[in-house]
């Protein structure tokens, strides 16, 4: 085995993930998604990979010239990178779409399937002819997956922060244009192609080409607001945009931050009324979200500290580098303490203890932001008020109508939050928001009181006026609300279970996608069992429809490929889903413990691949592997749920458990690669058949585990669904045990 040809696939599998997550982010912009958003891509993106490989994998052992037609895919590559990204950021604008309007989930899915599918049908192309390239299957996918993990650390350490996304693409499609003239040695057409083409990227890298395109993507991203900034920080995207006089600043496409000019009557009510309902805040805690307004008005109380938990620092610099009144006021305080960490770790390590807690995020659309509204978390905050302290939010809310969604979204957090604490005072409207105490103060603070706070702590004010708190805060609207709650879910929002994650999905698809939105709500009543019951009529099917045919065997065995990686995909998002609850969202710690995940799924299978080598016997060790990733499975549903909160070196018992099942992967592929060659022994093809099966099973995972499985089954269910899913491809082994070739 060459170690140029090892060199040329890691750089193959350090493209791969690159691409897949340069793309990622910028279309997560344009569409400002939650777990949806990103399982669609990601999906969108397995699916064209899988389809890459199986397609060529068909073909790749009767073609002549291998070596060139892995050339041919890597160049195409290299140029349907580029491409991609500056569609990404243009595609509503070349269509007609205004930039901030949102879309439903069929223009999304077949947009973004559109935007990805030539560099990603291309890459899953080469690890086909990757193992040809090397004569292995196992060695091909080890290699591959050093890539990766080599290509996520570079982008996380040294290209993201130094770097924008054109010159990242460019600098990948002149190591790809290096491969290519590297393997072209003997074909004079297309070693020219590549010398030219790596020539033409190597100048525009020069000469400022990618800063250029940069700047005009934006601005047709972005139009008809002007671009005053466009960064990305590891953690997400930031832009400055002016339209008129107003200043905007987008936070992965979300509005973050609106000044001079922000919206007055949320930040008036919400940075006063908690403030209000307490007879003397001296300590408070802003949880995100506090600058642009809502720190502004609780500087006009008469307190002595504000700590402001903001994970990206980038926000802070860059609402710094385009300054307004407001915000001047705000980061300049000397009582205003920023802290750049996640909220949530922040509040499970600080010491400090406060008279009012305001968290920022009034959305729970996604699974990070989900965990700031959880029984346990409001459990943590309780431990860190001082006595008579509050804690308050906003969830979206209507004086006229609560759908169905809408309700059952504000209830499973108003039973998590009355779970904890003795009183939860409500002020419906626009946007409801809830106060918790464990003084009975807040239930009996009326609007003169609030006013006569107001008339002694000398705060100006054009809205808190009598008129407009005793019609704020007219009992009328509280009962018109506890009406309309009346046949709310009984649910909990936890930690292990984010339901509100889910409601937040119906209610979006509601307002793009109303037959998707029905179909959520269908979803909302399948019970593990339900699935057990679906699994097993596949199972059954598929025994019917194939067990009498040769290729049996070679499909059942895919059919456990596909099932793994199912398994990969989900205890990934398991686990990152779970670290953020425990450790907080650590972007480095949970890119490193990804790492991980493929250092275990390399080691596994270089392993695998060393002991193939006239070895016996490999179904029956294909079949204790498949026996062992249920046992972790099952252990992992135990360990997530009942266990992982009582271990103080959390980070270190995470980084093990993304090992273990990376390392499981990582021993089947090859195992499998090795067993159906013996059945079928064309390199290319089981290559492709196998790598397809692979990506279909993590598609499902990808697209599942963050919107359905976790925030309706939980964790433990969502474990359990593996279970089920790798004793349904077991079944079909065992049956088709006699009939492999020896």
């Amino acid at each position: 085995m060459s170690y140029s040809f090892v060199l040329v696939v890691v750089i193959i599998g350090l493209s791969g993930i690159i691409a897949q997550v340069l793309l990622l982010r910028e279309l997560l912009v344009s569409f400002y998604g939650n777990e949806l958003i990103i399982g669609i891509i990601l999906a969108n993106w397995l699916a064209a990979e899988a389809l890459g490989a199986f397609l060529l994998g068909r073909h790749a052992d009767r073609a002549r010239d291998k070596t060139s037609l892995l050339v041919i895919c890597q160049l195409l590559f290299s140029l349907f990178l580029p491409l991609a990204i500056f569609l990404s950021r243009t595609f509503k604008g070349l269509s007609g779409v205004p930039a901030g309007e949102g879309l439903g989930l069929y223009t999304i899915f077949w947009s973004s399937l559109l935007i990805v599918f030539p560099a990603s049908f291309c890459h899953g192309a080469l690890f086909t002819l990757s193992c040809r390239l090397l004569d292995s299957i196992g060695k091909a996918y080890a290699w591959e997956t050093i890539g990766t993990i080599l290509g996520a650390a570079v982008l996380t350490y040294v290209f993201i922060p130094l770097l924008n996304s054109f010159q990242i693409a460019f600098f990948i499609s002149v190591a790809g244009l290096v491969i290519c003239y590297f393997l072209s040695r003997n074909y004079a057409l297309l070693r020219y192609i590549s010398a030219s083409l790596f020539i033409l990227a190597a100048y525009f890298l020069l000469t400022g080409i990618p800063q250029k395109l940069q700047h005009l993507s934006a601005e047709m991203q972005w139009k008809p607001q002007q671009v005053l900034d466009y960064r990305d920080s590891v953690y997400g995207n930031i832009v400055v945009a002016q339209r008129e006089k107003q200043h905007t600043f987008f936070y992965n496409g979300i509005p973050l931050v609106t000044v001079p000019y922000p919206d007055m009557t949320f930040v008036e009510e919400f940075g006063n009324l908690p403030l209000l309902f307490h007879p003397e805040p001296e300590e408070a805690l802003v949880i995100s979200g506090g600058a642009g307004g809502l720190i502004n008005e609780m500087l006009k109380h008469p307190l002595k500290r504000i700590d402001y938990a903001e994970l990206d620092p980038t926000i802070i610099a860059m609402l710094k580098e385009y300054p307004a009144g407001i915000t001047q006021r705000e980061l300049g305080d000397k009582r205003v303490n920023i802290i750049n960490t996640d909220g949530r770790l922040f509040v499970r390590t600080t010491k400090n203890r406060y008279d009012i807690i305001l968290l920022g995020l009034s959305n729970p659309s996604d699974l990070a932001t989900a965990r700031f509204f959880t029984r346990e978390f409001f459990r943590l905050l309780k431990q860190r008020l001082n006595a008579g302290g509050i804690v308050g939010f906003c969830l979206p809310g209507s004086l006229t109508y609560l759908s169905p969604q809408l309700r059952d979204l504000n209830a499973c957090i108003l039973n998590a939050l009355r779970n904890n604490y003795a009183y939860v005072r409500i002020i419906p409207g626009d946007y409801n928001m809830f106060l918790a105490s464990d003084s009975p103060d807040i239930m009996k603070t009326d609007a003169a009181l609030i006013f006569r706070r107001i008339s002694r702590r000398n705060i100006e004010s054009s809205l808190l006026l009598p008129a407009y708190l005793d019609y704020r805060l007219d009992k009328r609207h509280l009962k018109w609300f506890m009406d309309s709650m009346h046949g709310a879910t009984l649910k909990v929002n936890r930690d292990s279970a984010p339901f509100a994650v889910f409601q937040t999905l119906v209610i979006w698809n509601s307002q793009f996608s109303t037959k998707l939105a029905h179909f959520f709500e269908f979803l909302q009543n399948m019970e593990l069992g339900c699935y057990a019951i679906l699994i097993l009529a596949i199972t059954a099917i598929f025994f019917l429809v194939f067990y009498r045919r040769s290729s049996f065997p070679r499909l059942s065995l895919a059919y456990s490929i596909a099932t793994t990686g199912f398994f990969g995909m989900l205890m990934n998002l398991v686990l990152i889903f779970s670290f953020q609850v425990y450790y907080g969202y650590l972007y480095y710690q949970i890119g490193i413990m990804v790492a991980i995940f493929m250092a275990g799924t390399a080691l596994g299978s270089i392993l695998a691949s060393r002991a193939l080598t006239g070895a016996r016997n490999n179904l029956r060790r294909f079949i204790k592997i498949e026996f062992l990733i249920v046992f972790f499975s099952i252990a992992l549903a135990v360990f997530i749920t009942k266990a992982a909160g009582h271990f103080t070196r959390i980070a270190f018992v995470f980084a093990s458990l993304f090992f273990i099942p990376g390392f499981l992967v990582g021993l089947e592929f090859p195992l499998a690669g090795k067993i159906y060659q013996d059945s079928k022994p064309e390199i290319a093809k089981t290559a492709g058949t196998l790598y397809f099966a692979d990506l279909a099973g993590g598609w499902i995972a990808g697209m599942c585990a963050g919107v359905i499985f976790l925030p309706i089954l939980g964790v433990f269910n969502t474990c359990l669904l593996a279970v089920l899913f790798k004793a349904s491809s077991l079944i079909l082994l065992l049956f088709a045990k006699g009939r492999f070739s020896k």
